[in-house]
């Protein structure tokens, strides 16, 4: 028989790349930055993407307080939590937010796009997002990368 035989090649934590990537947030739309950074966090951008392994870069975060919302979300979106006891329910606008911890908006729409599961954690946990222009990951050496390149 002339046949040609492929095979798949998943991707395990032995044969996974890592790389250090840097985003500066500076102008950048809320969720036009998120789903780019998740898709980086994911690995959705490597040929070798496995949909069951960490397989996506680290990413560190620089300038979160000058990420941008468009028309009235600063004021109209709300965050909202709840203390665990009975009427404990507490909303918080966008703009109270970016006050109060920068990093915590950038943090917040990235964790919502990746994964409700055990592996949604750990990539979460590949992310650093940083309020102003330095970072504490100059030992890893991450490379600076535009997020508008991406496709």
């Amino acid at each position: 028989m002339d046949t040609l035989s492929y095979k798949t090649i998943s991707a395990n934590k032995a044969t996974v790349e890592k790389q250090w990537l840097l985003v500066d947030a500076e102008g950048e739309t809320l969720g036009r930055l998120a789903s780019k950074v998740a898709q980086l966090l994911r690995g959705k951008h490597k040929p070798n993407f496995t949909p069951h392994v960490d397989c996506g870069d680290n990413v560190v975060i620089i300038n979160a307080e000058k990420i941008n919302l468009t028309g009235k979300k600063w004021d109209s979106k709300t965050y909202v939590r709840h203390t665990g006891y009975p009427g404990g329910q507490r909303f918080t606008t966008a703009k109270e937010l970016l006050a109060k911890d920068p990093a915590k908006i950038l943090e917040k729409s990235i964790k919502g796009m990746l994964p409700k599961n055990k592996l949604g954690a750990a990539l979460f946990r590949n992310l650093k997002v940083n309020a102003g222009s330095t970072h504490n990951q100059e030992a890893q050496k991450p490379t600076a990368i535009n997020v508008n390149d991406l496709k």
